[in-house]
């Protein structure tokens, strides 16, 4: 097993953060290989992100997380501990769109995304992707109706649940979520859209832009909230475009911006390097 781990924590800035967790650490034989921390002047908060040694010491989590206790108390901390080598459970879903969920089934083919894929989602039958990486990874078809919505999340959620799932990511899930199912996956769900959002809704986004002679076509990639569209965004990238650019070009060059923002989210999430600042989001990367 391995001895690396990953600490994760926030809270209200205050003198002697870093150094009472450096001490409590170093107590334990660990060795800090990496380090990040914010202050952020705006809301008062602290946060940081730690990747350490802990040595050969058995049980090292338990008594990691028994020596940091007292500075977790004394400074009210949201925190995260765990071993760098585990792979979080992953439920992908999906709706005909399957671009972004091929790209992450890739790169975790190759090795490159630590997850474990541990179902797909889809409100469309496997035989109408073409995605050929999904491989002996259990399927799911639940088609939706608005008649049959609840029906359909309250299996989604027993999905979820039965599996273990850490993390959902909606790789183009073209179903509207209830209010009851966002807040179910609040925290461990990441979605990703056109940039055009708020002011190119409904279908064929790339078109209306289109119309519109924009100039900058972009993707963003967030954390789910009751404001499915509008939670805190971890991740965005834009492309310029021209007069000359098509409809068609539009929708190619933004299915690859959509690919590349969700892939880098997700990596993000995957290795704890996105902390909550209230409606915005702290990431340290790499």
């Amino acid at each position: 097993m391995s001895s690396r781990f990953i600490l994760k924590i926030s809270c209200l800035d205050k003198c002697g953060i870093v150094a009472s967790l450096t001490n409590a650490l170093h107590k334990q034989g660990a060795n800090i290989v990496d380090a990040h921390q914010f202050n952020d002047p705006a809301t008062g908060n602290f946060f940081m992100r730690v990747v350490f040694d802990a040595g050969s010491t058995l049980n090292q989590a338990k008594n990691l997380e028994q020596s940091l206790a007292s500075i977790i108390e004394r400074f009210d901390m949201a925190w995260s501990l765990r071993p760098s080598e585990h792979r979080k459970k992953v439920v992908i879903m999906v709706s005909h769109l399957d671009h972004c969920m091929g790209d992450l089934l890739y790169r975790e083919k190759i090795g490159e995304m630590p997850m474990n894929v541990v179902a797909i989602i889809s409100n469309h039958p496997k035989s109408a992707l073409k995605n050929s990486l999904i491989g002996d990874i259990p399927y799911h078809h639940l088609p939706i109706s608005a008649e049959t919505k609840p029906q359909q999340e309250a299996q989604v959620k027993t999905i979820i649940d039965q599996s273990g799932a850490e993390l959902v990511i909606l790789a183009r899930y073209m179903q509207i979520l209830s209010d009851d199912m966002t807040s179910y996956l609040e925290g461990r769900c990441v979605n990703i859209h056109h940039s055009s959002l708020p002011g190119f809704k409904g279908a064929k986004p790339y078109h209306q832009a289109y119309d519109r002679g924009v100039k900058l076509i972009g993707a963003t990639a967030h954390l789910v909230t009751s404001d499915l569209d509008e939670g805190p965004i971890i991740e965005q990238d834009v492309e310029h475009i021209t007069h000359v650019d098509q409809p068609e070009d539009l929708v190619r060059i933004g299915r690859d911006i959509e690919r590349r923002v969700l892939a880098r989210a997700v990596t993000y999430l995957l290795e704890d390097r996105v902390l909550l600042n209230g409606s915005k989001t702290v990431v340290f990367k790499g």
